[in-house]
């Protein structure tokens, strides 16, 4: 089994001429920028699942998305898609736009990027977030690491105000994306400290050398043992086919060299990881 935990969902009306002006730049190579439910379909071919969540991101990257879309998404392609909902909390309405999504849309978690909406892990206006998701059995994924966002406070991407959140909220699954790169140190010693935090992969196929420093890391931490890591891609910023090549190919450029190896059994226990076992308690409801 293959589940993509980490896909964006948006219109192309639901883009903005910083997002045309920004993302081109945003990797090394080339991306597509279409993100509709259809184009996520057909990119998801050769996966099981797919976690898919809108952005609010307008004034960071240029995406003004909504949970409806992603919510319409998952009623055409409900054997592929799981909905999560988009936050953002500078907005007064933001809880009535979430209990909406949960309890209304029956999206099943939610992303929150504290680097693009500008607001830290440990602002008070996310205290309600956290303790109705508690209560409500609702993963957390986190942007974690930094971005090309022209308007994003970079000190917020950066991991380890989940060390805070997570011991006050110790039944919260709270799900660091991006390994927290490049601090994903903080990342892995977080995710081993917190029975209830884990960790992703997507959008590092791009950046083999990171990516290859980042998964002997977290071997020699031991998470790699514990189902702390799943895999993902961040479409459109990267594809499928690229990102499991990534993971499988990344010793590659260290050939010829004593360097330490990322083991099989890491990359194939990433790449048949299961959030549906462990993100929510007794397993996804859905």
């Amino acid at each position: 089994m293959i589940v993509d935990c980490h896909v964006n969902v948006f219109d192309a009306d639901q883009t903005l001429p910083l997002f045309h002006s920004l993302t081109p730049t945003s990797r090394p190579g080339a991306m597509g920028l279409a993100a509709d439910a259809d184009t996520l379909f057909a990119a998801m071919k050769d996966v099981d699942k797919a976690i898919i969540f809108s952005l609010r991101y307008k004034d960071a990257i240029g995406v003004d998305g909504d949970d409806e879309v992603t919510a319409r998404a998952v009623a055409k392609y409900p054997e592929k898609f799981i909905g999560f909902a988009a936050m953002d909390p500078r907005r007064p309405d933001y809880m009535d736009l979430l209990v909406h999504a949960i309890e209304d849309l029956h999206l099943k978690g939610v992303k929150f990027g504290p680097i693009y909406n500008g607001v830290s892990l440990l602002d008070p206006r996310l205290e309600p977030v956290y303790e109705y998701l508690q209560k409500k059995n609702i993963p957390l994924t986190m942007h974690m690491g930094t971005t090309f966002g022209a308007n994003a406070p970079i000190n917020y991407g950066r991991p380890l105000d989940v060390d805070t959140i997570a011991a006050r909220y110790p039944d919260l699954k709270m799900v660091m994306a991006h390994m927290g790169h490049p601090w994903y140190e903080e990342c892995i010693v977080v995710a081993r400290k917190h029975p209830n935090v884990y960790c992703e992969v997507s959008a590092l196929c791009y950046r083999p050398w990171q990516y290859y420093n980042i998964l002997v890391c977290a071997q020699e931490y031991l998470i790699t043992k514990r189902n702390k890591i799943f895999w993902g891609t961040d479409f459109p910023w990267a594809t499928v086919q690229e990102s499991i090549d990534g993971l499988l190919n990344v010793n590659d450029h260290i050939e010829g060299t004593r360097l330490p190896r990322v083991t099989q059994d890491t990359m194939d226990a990433i790449l048949h990881s299961n959030p549906l076992e462990h993100w929510w308690h007794g397993g996804y409801p859905g």
